[in-house]
């Protein structure tokens, strides 16, 4: 977690100090060798880091005509409809503007590249702030739109997966169908503004960003086929379907998060190498920051990170303490420990922490696993052989109206204001004191005499 931190730091900073004493602090409380990787690793992010913002400076700015490459699938907003373009190597931000012309925007993928004429523009300071997490160094005012080509083979295959889980997750109501590809590949763009809103406010919107939970259901999923082959096969199929994965729900931060932690789980597991998560969770967070540094600037990266940091270090500490609370001690232990790992990145950036959210997700996070698991090879199922859509799609659309039940619900009762804060104080009394009742009655049991008086 150390190197995690100093990189982290080094990146967000741009500064050899954090390297320095990164360093210091590992000679101290580890071995030499480890403060030389601290060193390695802290003086990369300082290099990657200034070569990336270097990189968001626009190396050309005026009339613009030829060929772009769509690097994020268009997002709907208002009459209008967002685009990210690559133009000779640099993203570019497109709003496409006008019914005509934003419906025909909104029909791209991620991948096609367009005819494309207009007039490249500098970012006002704010946006560029908000946008370098996602590479764009500028905005294109564009003045028409032309032909249409697929993109390459892999970009192609992902959008031809997409298309058959839309097909397959159209047997259901328009809502719960937006809903549920949100929840197996994180596409909430057909997703109504009413529903992302209660799932904010019941604590929930992290369901349809997908994270290690649908990496880890769908290596189970193919769990049968992958233990068929040798150890070595078995590797790299893994690695290629979380690769797979990873590209088809876009390679979205907290999809890099999920899949790099994966991979690295699945290569300690062929090596026989032990498999700790925040373990595995510090090499990833190093080395995607190493590899893109921008990410340190990414809200969805912060949250996924926070939430499984909460998940891997506090949840099990908070679980047996919380022995009181019976078969609930371990999802509720997760829950706070998730919740307290987003805590800071929700407060500064939306002002908020749900209320709500433990119970919420405690009632929808088992259904949601479900969806998750399931409704992938569901939705392909049905996309693929319509005649059977409506009945294999039926499960899971029950499945999602729970969800959205649950959110809805949770939403309704989300206190604000004094009654809001008055709710935390109240339940970390209560987790403090079932933490202290919890911890006393552990280390009571631990104890000799204890152990020895109740031996057979």
């Amino acid at each position: 977690m150390l190197v995690a931190l100093v990189v982290a730091v080094a990146v967000a900073t741009r500064s050899w100090l954090p390297v320095g004493l990164g360093a210091l602090a590992a000679a101290l409380v580890a071995r030499p060798r480890f403060a030389g990787l601290v060193l390695a690793l802290g003086a990369a992010g300082v290099v990657r880091a200034d070569a990336a913002s270097a990189g968001l400076v626009p190396r050309e700015l005026g009339p613009y005509t030829g060929w772009v490459a769509v690097v994020a699938d268009p997002q709907p907003a208002g009459g209008a409809t967002r685009l990210v373009v690559a133009v000779e190597g640099q993203r570019y931000e497109v709003w496409v503007r006008g019914p005509a012309r934003s419906a025909r925007a909104a029909g791209l993928r991620s991948g096609d590249l367009v005819a494309m004429a207009g007039e490249r523009l500098a970012l006002a300071p704010g946006r560029a702030v908000r946008l370098r997490s996602q590479h764009v160094v500028g905005e294109i005012e564009p003045a028409w739109l032309g032909d249409v080509r697929s993109g390459g083979a892999l970009a192609r295959s992902a959008n031809r997966v997409r298309i058959v889980i839309a097909t397959g997750a159209g047997h259901l109501a328009p809502d719960t169908g937006a809903l549920v590809r949100g929840l197996v590949i994180g596409d909430d763009r057909d997703q109504p503004r009413e529903m992302i809103e209660r799932f904010r406010a019941s604590g929930l919107s992290h369901l349809t960003a997908v994270s290690g939970q649908n990496v880890a259901l769908t290596v189970a999923a193919a769990g049968p086929l992958l233990r068929r082959a040798g150890a070595l096969a078995r590797w790299v199929l893994t690695i290629g379907l979380i690769a797979w994965f990873v590209v088809v729900t876009r390679a979205e931060p907290s999809v890099l998060r999920a899949g790099t932690m994966a991979a690295l789980g699945a290569t300690a597991f062929a090596l026989g190498r032990p498999r700790q998560p925040a373990r595995l969770l510090a090499i990833a967070v190093a080395g995607l920051l190493v590899v893109d540094p921008l990410l340190v600037w990414s809200i969805g990266f912060w949250l996924s990170v926070g939430a499984t940091g909460g998940v891997v270090a506090l949840g099990p500490w908070l679980a047996d303490r919380l022995t009181g609370l019976g078969p609930l001690a371990l999802p509720v232990g997760i829950t706070l420990g998730a919740q307290a790992g987003v805590a800071l990145p929700s407060l500064l950036v939306f002002g908020r922490l749900s209320l709500v959210g433990t119970v919420a997700n405690l009632l929808a996070v088992p259904v949601a696993g479900f969806v998750m698991l399931v409704g992938l090879p569901a939705c392909l199922v049905a996309g693929t052989v319509p005649a059977v859509g409506p009945l294999v799609m039926a499960p899971i659309g029950v499945a999602a109206r729970w969800i959205d039940a649950v959110a809805t619900v949770g939403a309704a009762l989300e206190p604000s204001g004094p009654a809001l804060v008055a709710g935390w104080l109240a339940l970390a009394v209560t987790v403090v004191a079932l933490v202290t009742v919890g911890g006393r009655s552990r280390r009571a049991f631990e104890s000799p005499t204890l152990r020895e008086s109740t031996a057979p």
